[in-house]
């Protein structure tokens, strides 16, 4: 008979990883609204914000980094497209990181800790950053010479008069969540899956960081930014190592029924 040494199968989540629903929901609600009440206390220094633009936009062209209007450009060809990438940052931001932690938390359980653990550390460390460096995004700049598109041709999640938008802070572009997010759940879904297509995963990040830029509510600056505080995140935060479990090469024998082999010889002898 062969024994062979088992491990858990990648597929099947591991149910003792899985923290309790109800923390969980209690913890992210809780963490939402701490992303909602940091944004809005970052609001309001528009002065601030547009030097600082001035700053970013001055400090790109000396790095070297192509213009922000270029992306946009090829965006602008096509009235739908940029109805539909107005759209996609309008609309997919949220859901997608939901649906990405949701189905982690039942499929990935140790994954989905993991993953938690980034994303909050990345969105505390830029909530931070928004408030210690407000930044108008490009579509505000006159130097920059770029469309609102979420203005012109919609749709937008932001109000038309930014010091005022009691929903969102439109002077918190750095660094750039919507990209930093969209990788975070590109990563964690590449590591989770391994499958030989998980890197398709990184069309997400792409478009995001297409669309970012070339609706300009993001500079190139707000994207380099967040990738490098990631970076730091997944390098202090490592994925925890799953504990294999083997089992023996031969059955175990019960305590009445085991004879010790110097017994059974001196009986052989009799």
């Amino acid at each position: 008979m062969k024994h062979t040494r088992s491990e858990p199968s990648e597929r099947e989540p591991d149910a003792s990883a899985r923290p309790p629903l109800v923390r969980e929901l209690l913890l992210i609600a809780g963490l939402f609204l701490v992303y909602k009440l940091g944004r809005q206390a970052a609001n309001g220094h528009v002065e601030e914000a547009f030097h600082n633009a001035g700053h970013v936009w001055s400090f790109e062209r000396a790095l070297g980094l192509p213009g922000e209007g270029a992306v946009q450009g090829a965006l602008l060809h096509s009235d739908r497209l940029v109805e539909a990438a107005n759209t996609y940052y309008a609309t997919v931001h949220f859901p997608a990181t939901v649906a990405f932690l949701v189905w982690l938390y039942w499929r990935r359980p140790r994954h989905y800790v993991w993953s938690r653990r980034i994303l909050a550390a990345l969105t505390g460390t830029a909530l931070a950053l928004h408030l210690l460096f407000p930044l108008a995004p490009p579509r505000m700049l006159h130097a920059a010479g770029l469309v609102d598109t979420g203005q012109v041709y919609g749709p937008t999640v932001y109000g038309e008069t930014p010091s005022t938008d009691s929903m969102a802070n439109q002077f918190a572009a750095m660094p750039s969540l919507h990209f930093g997010w969209a990788l975070a759940v590109a990563v964690g879904l590449i590591v989770a899956t391994r499958s030989p297509w998980s890197l398709l995963w990184l069309l997400h990040p792409l478009l995001t960081l297409f669309v970012v830029v070339g609706t300009a509510n993001h500079y190139w600056l707000d994207v380099i930014v967040v990738s490098a505080l990631l970076a730091v995140a997944y390098a202090a935060l490592r994925l925890p190592r799953t504990p294999v479990r083997t089992h023996l090469p031969w059955p175990a024998v019960p305590a009445q029924n085991y004879v010790s082999p110097a017994y059974a010889r001196s009986g052989a002898r009799r």
